[in-house]
């Protein structure tokens, strides 16, 4: 059995907007290092072998903190793992979109730009793919993006309920035995309610 845990990056100054980041390359704010040091010493209690992020800052950010905190090889870093790229609508907020293209913004895909679903799994799926051939029956740790993650979810695991939004830091775990994708545990964000301290 190989498990994968699906981590969202730490907060970001255009999340509190509520801005749409794409592959826009925003860091993390005070609140996602914070949390992202929360999450780390959640995750030193658990057993984890390897590392592979996003390339974009926010992701990247989250894992460098996770991997300093966890005895794992070097940190991976894999494009394929970038958020769903928001063409003509990142950097910003409903409102905006809905004053600059109207309230069927959403039905505009080929027009603005934005990925399609098909292509945000192609590069996805190949990924946990190689990922699974490379370390078969390890834990590994995907450090990675909001929506990007919900669509592999959707794919991989039908049957789970995704209504509720994933939160900043919060880790999703699936196994795969026998090419049969299983969900443990969805948008857990226990360690928030932990206090950060130095050391």
């Amino acid at each position: 059995m190989t498990k994968f845990g699906f981590i969202r990056h730490g907060s970001t100054a255009w999340n509190k907007e509520r801005r749409a980041q794409g592959s826009s390359d925003i860091p993390l704010d005070q609140d996602g290092i914070n949390d992202a040091i929360k999450l780390a010493a959640r995750l030193s209690s658990e057993n984890w072998d390897y590392i592979y992020s996003s390339n974009l800052l926010r992701a990247k950010q989250t894992a460098e903190i996770v991997a300093e905190k966890l005895d794992v090889p070097d940190l991976i870093l894999d494009t394929r793992l970038r958020e769903v790229s928001g063409g003509l609508i990142e950097g910003t907020t409903e409102a905006e979109r809905l004053e600059k293209w109207g309230a069927d913004w959403r039905s505009m895909d080929m027009d603005l730009g934005i990925e399609k679903v098909d292509s945000v799994l192609e590069r996805g799926l190949a990924c946990l793919k190689d990922i699974q051939q490379k370390h078969p029956e390890s834990n590994i740790l995907i450090v990675s993006h909001g929506s990007f993650i919900r669509h592999l979810l959707k794919e991989l695991t039908p049957d789970v309920d995704l209504t509720n939004y994933l939160q900043n830091t919060s880790i999703t775990t699936l196994s795969i035995s026998d090419n049969i994708w299983n969900c443990e545990e969805y948008n857990c964000v226990k360690h928030l309610d932990q206090t950060v301290t130095n050391g």
